[in-house]
């Protein structure tokens, strides 16, 4: 939890840590600052027992006032002021800007951590320079984001709220979804049509999802997922835009928007067939789901992060599917993890995977999502919700949802 950057700090032995980059889809910067903010560019500084300290360019003061933690104009580090220092050279001056905002800030000597959004190319010749020239600093990368990360690991009472908010307005564009679904019929040629008997495409409800979920004030910075058939037998296919619904043949719904601007995700999994499923795929989903309730059963604080992914496979090989453990690199039956931790990133920790022996915690918050695909037989099945471990060490489901796996159409 963000309480604990500050003993995570003393703890690596760092006098401070500096995050750069814009103030929106910079889950670093965020995390700090508690929201993302419109700023094109920005340094944060945080050091052990203090709070974070912004610095902005005044064109962006307003925003950065409304974050709520102290702040510093740019202007007097504005790179143009170094420029006569640095003989008219752009890197030499950066360099001197660089060891100017740190000066200011207190951390021109000793360890500091650095990350952020930024270009790594001119950034890592940038920090390499810096260092040189200051020989009584040292600058760390890989330490900031295992701090980080391992801060974010746990959320706190603000967080969880967010992402149960972010939830509810997930399966409120889920049940918008459905109603539109059920209120096409199937075509003579098994295809689904709307009322006026013109066929409805993948892309089309694509189209539906994105405009719900603006409407709602959130974004998809990353693709939906509405595969069918042999798509929806490979996991991460987006599915194909162009292609005609089909009657009886099973469709993954995955969709994990955030919070605009750049904030928390949520992530969630239907599997639906429209108008009848086969015996088999009835089946198949049935037994998905007895995984993922078994999976729920032991997903409480003290277990290995690989207990709820092991009870998932004992389920489904069971059944006799393949899986990981039992054919490493199977692309068919159960061919991931059980889940994935979440929060500013779409994958954070913990992992739900086999070799994962750190214990479970309360305040984390990871995905269950068992699946099967047997994409030559143009099945895919995955049923996905996002879990908080509360206080008292057991799962709670942050948006309830059905898990019906037929649509009925009209007619």
């Amino acid at each position: 939890m963000k309480r604990d950057v500050d003993a995570l700090l003393r703890e690596q032995e760092l006098d401070g840590l500096v995050v750069l980059g814009p103030g929106g889809h910079n889950p670093s910067l965020v995390y700090l600052l508690g929201q993302p903010a419109h700023l094109t560019d920005a340094w944060v500084v945080k050091k052990p027992d203090q709070m974070p300290v912004l610095y902005h360019w005044p064109m962006e003061r307003d925003e950065a006032a409304r974050v709520g933690v102290p702040t510093r104009d740019l202007t007097p580090f504005s790179r143009r002021r170094f420029l006569d220092a640095a003989q008219g050279d752009p890197f030499r001056a950066q360099v001197l800007q660089t060891l100017a905002l740190l000066d200011d800030a207190g951390l021109g000597r000793g360890r500091i951590a650095v990350t952020g959004r930024v270009e790594l190319g001119p950034h890592l010749s940038l920090w390499q320079a810096v260092q040189a020239e200051r020989p009584g600093l040292r600058v760390e990368g890989r330490l900031a984001q295992q701090i980080l990360r391992t801060a974010r690991t746990t959320k706190d009472a603000d967080e969880v709220a967010r992402i149960r908010r972010m939830g509810a307005l997930t399966v409120e564009v889920v049940g918008r979804v459905m109603d539109r679904l059920r209120g096409l019929r199937a075509g003579s040629d098994g295809l689904v049509v709307d009322a006026a008997g013109e066929v409805v495409t993948i892309g089309q409800v694509k189209a539906w999802v994105r405009r719900w979920v603006a409407e709602l004030n959130a974004e998809l910075p990353l693709a939906v997922i509405f595969a069918q058939g042999y798509d929806a037998g490979v996991p991460h296919s987006t599915g194909d835009d162009m292609a005609a619904l089909r009657v009886g043949v099973p469709i993954v719904f995955d969709l994990f928007p955030q919070e605009a601007g750049g904030g928390y995700f949520y992530d969630f999994t239907r599997t639906w067939s429209l108008g009848y499923a086969s015996e088999r795929v009835q089946a198949l989903h049935a037994q998905v789901e007895e995984a993922y309730r078994a999976a729920l059963k032991v997903l409480r604080a003290g277990h290995a992060a690989e207990t709820p992914y092991l009870a998932a496979c004992e389920v489904l090989e069971g059944y006799g599917h393949p899986t990981p453990r039992t054919r490493p690199g199977t692309q068919e039956g159960f061919v991931h993890s059980l889940g994935h931790g979440l929060g500013l990133d779409i994958h954070e920790m913990p992992r739900l995977a086999a070799g994962q022996r750190d214990p479970l915690l309360p305040g984390m918050v990871v995905t269950v999502e068992p699946g099967l695909y047997y994409p030559r037989d143009e099945i895919g099945i995955r049923i996905e919700d996002t879990v908080w471990i509360d206080g008292a060490g057991q799962p709670q489901v942050l948006a309830d949802f059905p898990h019906d796996l037929v649509l009925p159409l009209r007619g």
